[in-house]
């Protein structure tokens, strides 16, 4: 058996032997060294070739989101960000994520040794989904919202897109080809408390359409995009005529609150057909089998591409089920989005007249 090999940067030395404690329990990792410092790590990184890094986000000298930025444009590999459970730390988490970090750890501020025993077995499942993710070179990009486009028509259309490990990046490519007045979108990306906060916010400086969390009650519109809250509850749409959005304080489904699947199978009976679904990169398979129910509902269904995927899990199985009609790279999902919204509008003006 062929063992992940991490190296673990970290200013704290408790933290380096807390994470070193828990990761070398796995058989299936080897913790071959551990930095205090982005100087250290650069040199080991050299010497030790590993093939994931858990990168601490506050350090002296140069920050995580430093060192990650210059890791990505550099020597591309594995980054698992490991961040504290805060307002603070899911912002710095949420800019990690779109240089290109896989995933992240949220640690609390407090009793930080019982919270990695507790979660030991999330850690060391992160670190081996790291070191199978696709990484690409980070490019600074020039985030140019997509253009007004007055003549676009939404109708009642719907969008319900799904992420899990890649997501952020995801979906800011794909959400920054809306234009303003897109159709209603309700998203799901797995996330806790206080992420998909900062993630909405972000979502809505980058994008041209209104984001924010979904609020219980909400009434679905054309120009915005609901994120499902972390944590807590799922996200689901329900309504004849007006779709509101529901907040359900139900148990893990999949093993996630929020689940894709939950969304999908309420947009299945909501909303379709005139449903547009999106399944994008993640590990597992939740959103593949309610994808499936929106397709057999009447909805067009897309799945993001293995080649574009940090982590081709969640469209594979959705495509191997056949729950998605075509798949294609990322960067052609927003605009294919949009085009097959005003293919379903035109066709339901022309079956009108008939």
């Amino acid at each position: 058996m062929k063992r992940t090999r991490v190296l673990i940067v970290d200013d704290s030395v408790t933290i380096r032997r807390l994470l070193a404690a828990v990761l070398s329990r796995d058989e299936t990792i080897e913790v071959v060294g551990s930095a205090p410092d982005a100087a250290s790590a650069r040199q080991m990184i050299k010497d030790l070739n590993p093939d994931v890094i858990t990168l601490d986000v506050e350090m002296p000298n140069m920050n995580g989101l430093e060192f990650l930025e210059k890791i990505m444009r550099l020597r591309p590999m594995p980054v698992v960000m490991v961040s504290t459970l805060t307002q603070k730390g899911a912002e710095v988490t949420v800019s990690a994520l779109e240089l290109g970090a896989v995933d992240y750890f949220a640690k609390p501020t407090d009793n930080v040794g019982a919270h990695l025993e507790e979660r030991a077995r999330e850690l060391c499942e992160k670190v081996r989904i790291a070191a199978s993710a696709h990484v690409r070179p980070y490019v600074r990009k020039d985030r140019t919202p997509a253009p007004d486009k007055p003549d676009f028509d939404p109708g009642n259309s719907v969008v319900a897109i799904g992420s899990s490990t890649g997501g952020v990046e995801a979906l800011i490519e794909v959400l920054s080809h809306f234009p303003k007045n897109c159709p209603a979108t309700v998203i799901t990306q797995h996330m806790p408390p206080h992420f998909t906060t900062s993630f909405a916010d972000r979502l809505d400086r980058l994008c041209q359409p209104k984001v924010s969390e979904a609020k219980d009650g909400a009434i679905l519109a054309p120009g915005q995009i609901y994120l499902a809250p972390g944590g807590e509850a799922h996200l689901e749409i329900h309504g004849k005529g007006t779709l509101r959005c529901r907040l359900v304080r139900t148990g893990p489904v999949n093993g996630h609150r929020p689940s894709v699947d939950v969304l999908f199978n309420s947009v299945a009976k909501a909303a379709c057909p005139q449903a547009i679904g999106v399944i994008l990169t993640g590990m597992g398979r939740d959103g593949a089998d309610g994808l499936l129910a929106m397709r057999k509902a009447g909805a067009a269904t897309i799945g993001q591409d293995e080649a574009s995927s940090v982590v081709y899990g969640m469209p594979r199985v959705a495509m191997e089920i056949g729950a998605v009609e075509k798949q294609y790279a990322l960067h052609q999902i927003g605009q294919e989005v949009m085009t097959l919204c005003e293919a379903r509008q035109k066709a339901g003006r022309h079956a009108v007249t008939q």
